[in-house]
């Protein structure tokens, strides 16, 4: 366990903000807990993973908690598949490679998402066709308030579309220790290529029959085409989700603009990408004083080099407001704001 006092976020946070937290305290090993029990029982804090999905719009009071315990273990064989537990202080996209070189398939379409392993469930990351619902068994996390570990099963941790309980009904109440992923051994995998950029990008290298390590390749180079490397230009992806709406608001857009992309959800609604609606509006690229949209993709808001938390927070609510003008569709904001 460390603890330090009074250090600046901006190696914290992908989005490069400055701000002050007054208290760090960083978790190396599982141990740790016993002599933090009675401080975490006492304190409100806020617990930061990898800082990739977060909006830091003021100094920080109240301690703040790094997770970085480290490891993973097969836990379970099969014939067809094993169960990995992984620490949540893991880097994710390190555990994609790890998977991959292995010949494990399951989470290669989430290859290159930023981030540390305790987050994947709270945010129930996804991309490219699967999330990380599809391949979790379990979470074990710790009770701040009641100082114990609970294990989650899959149908408990209440996964919706870049959310969980853990982002809301149980915030702030547990610290994700570790998570057990459920993934397929070489020879028993179908490789998911329902999202199109992946089977086209596939197609015209002229890949036939791609197992996971071409998928895995294809995920990262889209990527990479699409998103800023937060080491060169501060972000933290996706800002917006993409909205679930009812099929007659599709329609009517498509009145105007009948090649509106969308992707079906259910009978009555489709999917629509947000990253669409933001340029249609014409901010794709647009920089506004230090912040900004990513120049390849008008989902991702950025820093350029100095900009506060409190004015991409701004330039936010313009984009929401100017989508909702001309669309009628409000946008939630995935990233979450502190």
């Amino acid at each position: 366990m460390i603890v330090s006092n009074n250090i600046s976020s901006r190696g914290m946070n992908t989005f490069g903000i400055d701000v002050n937290l007054s208290t760090v305290i960083s978790l190396e090993h599982r141990d740790d807990l016993v002599a933090l029990a009675p401080y975490l029982q006492e304190k409100e804090v806020s617990i930061l993973g990898g800082g990739s999905n977060v909006l830091l719009t003021q100094d920080i009071q109240q301690p703040v908690l790094l997770v970085n315990t480290q490891g993973k273990q097969v836990v379970l064989e099969r014939e067809t598949y094993d169960l990995i537990k992984v620490e949540a202080g893991e880097k994710w996209h390190n555990l994609v490679l790890w998977a991959v070189e292995q010949g494990y398939g399951g989470i290669e379409n989430l290859a290159l998402i930023p981030g540390k392993c305790g987050a994947g469930p709270m945010q129930n990351i996804g991309a490219y066709g699967v999330e990380i619902k599809d391949v979790l068994h379990s979470v074990s996390a710790y009770n701040l308030r009641e100082g114990k570990i609970y294990n989650f099963h899959n149908t408990e941790c209440g996964f919706g579309y870049r959310t969980s309980h853990f982002k809301t009904k149980w915030k702030d109440q547990f610290i994700i220790l570790d998570i057990i992923l459920r993934l397929t051994k070489p020879g028993h995998h179908l490789t998911n290529l329902s999202y199109g950029a992946i089977a086209q990008t596939l197609n015209e290298k002229g890949v036939k029959d791609a197992g996971i390590k071409e998928v895995a390749e294809t995920v990262i180079a889209i990527r990479q085409a699409k998103l800023p490397n937060p080491s060169e230009v501060g972000n933290a992806g996706s800002f917006f989700k993409n909205p679930v709406v009812d099929k007659s608001i599709l329609k009517t857009i498509q009145k105007a603009q009948p090649e509106a992309p969308h992707y079906p959800v259910d009978d009555s609604r489709v999917k629509l990408p947000a990253g669409w609606l933001i340029d249609q509006c014409g901010w794709k690229g647009k920089q506004v004083g230090q912040t900004g949209t990513y120049k390849n993709q008008a989902l991702v808001l950025v820093n350029h080099g100095s900009a506060s938390g409190s004015e991409v927070y701004a330039l936010s609510e313009e984009i929401q407001q100017s989508v909702y003008r001309r669309y009628n569709i409000l946008l939630e904001r995935e990233v979450n704001v502190w």
